[in-house]
């Protein structure tokens, strides 16, 4: 029999399937974004400043995410009324439509599948996100506290990341492209064997043949 868990899931697991109401109607998770990238991101509440600065970052930036061919999803345990009504108001009083769909988990099911619930803060959701790839898998995970908002170019940044460590089967350094040791060169995976680690310095750029680097178009 397969073991369940409930709790925070786990990098490289498949994204638990769901189906949810937003904003934009009902949407089957991840089934829905299949070939896509997928972006989910969990607010404490509607009509709360940090998250409403958040929000506002988020649309903003939607077509830096939609050219990485990844769709931006909100979350939080309100009502798909006061959703509605939180977007009608940031698009009224601050001049920014948003334009990506907002789950309206107003039963915690979501964020209870999710480890999104904060126990310390009654049933609201931490700020979580969640990069998931075309298959569905879970990529990477962020979790904030209530009081530090996100900063969403990180994100960005991120997914841009893992991008490109998939097509070229690198690591991608601190701060990667603007790393202060080794700018925007990508790192090599090291050698497996004796016979490669002599090898690799006499081909490669690096400090040691565990730590050797390149430039994306060599």
């Amino acid at each position: 029999m397969e073991e369940t868990r409930s709790g925070i899931p786990l990098l490289g697991e498949k994204f638990p399937s769901m189906e949810v109401q937003t904003t934009h109607g009902m949407m089957k998770l991840p089934d829905d974004m299949k070939g896509k990238w997928f972006v989910l991101f969990s607010h404490p509440a509607d009509f709360t400043p940090v998250c409403t600065t958040e929000f506002i970052a988020f649309a903003k930036r939607s077509d830096q995410f939609k050219k990485l061919n990844a769709e931006l999803i909100g979350l939080s345990i309100d009502q798909i009324f006061s959703h509605i009504k939180w977007i009608e108001w940031i698009n009224e009083k601050v001049g920014v439509k948003i334009p990506f769909p907002v789950i309206a988990d107003d039963m915690g099911k979501v964020g209870s599948k999710l480890g999104m619930i904060h126990p310390s803060k009654g049933t609201n959701t931490v700020r979580a996100v969640f990069i998931v790839d075309p298959e569905g898998i879970i990529r990477l995970m962020i979790y904030y506290p209530q009081e530090v908002g996100r900063q969403i170019d990180e994100i960005l940044r991120a997914l841009k990341a893992l991008q490109i460590s998939d097509k070229n089967k690198v690591a991608m350094p601190e701060n990667w492209p603007n790393n202060e040791l080794i700018g925007d060169k990508v790192i090599i995976p090291p050698p497996k064997d004796v016979t490669g680690a002599e090898e690799r310095l006499k081909v490669k750029d690096g400090y040691d043949w565990w730590f050797t680097y390149k430039s994306l178009d060599k």
